[in-house]
């Protein structure tokens, strides 16, 4: 079991009345135990604000509706985490028949608004059609995606795609991921887009990762390699980055950087994924 401290903190400053919707609190599962966490509001001045915390929906997403009005605050989001990932032989996690999918699973092998699969599909099978179906070929996808893009904080934006990526060949964690997905899913495979915090990931920031649908079970990856898989804390999932952004907006507001940590708590370590795939699910 690894134990990790997370921290992120927002700070606006609200033109006028602004709506916002915050996705920062880590999900509960059989895998991620929340031990403790808290989520404040600091106004500048003025009346206590109040979040609203909206039902978690069926991914186990979870969100946070506040109505700001015009001034600054800070959004201050701590909590320790609880890891206990089941880890698999990756020689046994096959890829499932289309027949054999869940229904929840489904949507996870549509295009969607930054992973093109179906723009990516001569692609997908011209790199990796050769290859044996299961855990080992999404892990090429991985390995490949690793080599061919080139780590650059700033190259992209909240328009840049999988495909724009694969033509400038730079990205940041996001679009690593949304390359690995929109791939994965050419091919057949569910994919979905993580969100998340990761232990001493440098440069400090939300991170974004990958988890395929193989063997019955959510598994993850992460093709920018800039933290061990044990070390990553699961914030929500979706399509791709639109589903899980860590602040949305309706209104006129000037952010500041997010300020976000991750550290292990005590004595714990982490390992990488010890050779195995890591369940996250």
């Amino acid at each position: 079991m690894t134990s990790i401290d997370v921290d992120s903190e927002l700070s606006y400053d609200c033109a006028f009345d602004t709506t916002f919707l915050f996705q920062v609190a880590v999900m509960a599962n059989a895998h991620q135990r929340i031990v403790d966490e808290s989520l404040a509001l600091e106004p500048a001045s003025g009346e206590p604000l109040s979040l609203n915390e909206l039902p978690i929906d069926g991914e186990g997403n979870r969100r946070h509706r506040l109505v700001a009005p015009p001034g600054p605050f800070t959004l201050r989001y701590r909590a320790r985490i609880e890891l206990e990932q089941e880890e698999a032989d990756p020689s046994s996690l096959d890829e499932k028949a289309y027949a054999d999918l869940p229904a929840d699973v489904l949507p996870y092998l549509n295009p969607s608004r930054y992973c093109e699969s179906d723009r990516l599909v001569a692609l997908a099978w011209d790199e990796f059609g050769h290859l044996p179906p299961g855990h080992g070929r999404v892990q090429a996808i991985v390995d490949w995606v690793n080599r061919t893009l080139s780590y650059a904080p700033g190259s992209t934006g909240p328009s840049t795609t999988a495909c724009d990526v694969l033509l400038q060949r730079t990205g940041v964690c996001r679009d690593y991921a949304h390359v690995v997905i929109a791939l994965c899913r050419s091919l057949g495979v569910p994919a979905r887009y993580v969100s998340g915090y990761a232990v001493d990931l440098q440069p400090p920031d939300f991170h974004g990762f990958t988890e395929a649908w193989l063997g019955g079970d959510w598994f993850l990856f992460d093709a920018t390699r800039l933290a061990p898989l044990s070390g990553l804390v699961r914030i929500g999932v979706g399509r791709d980055a639109a589903d899980v952004s860590f602040a949305t907006l309706i209104g006129k507001a000037i952010s500041q950087p997010p300020l976000v940590k991750a550290v292990l708590a005590g004595d714990g370590a982490t390992s990488g994924n010890a050779g195995g795939a890591l369940s996250s699910a």
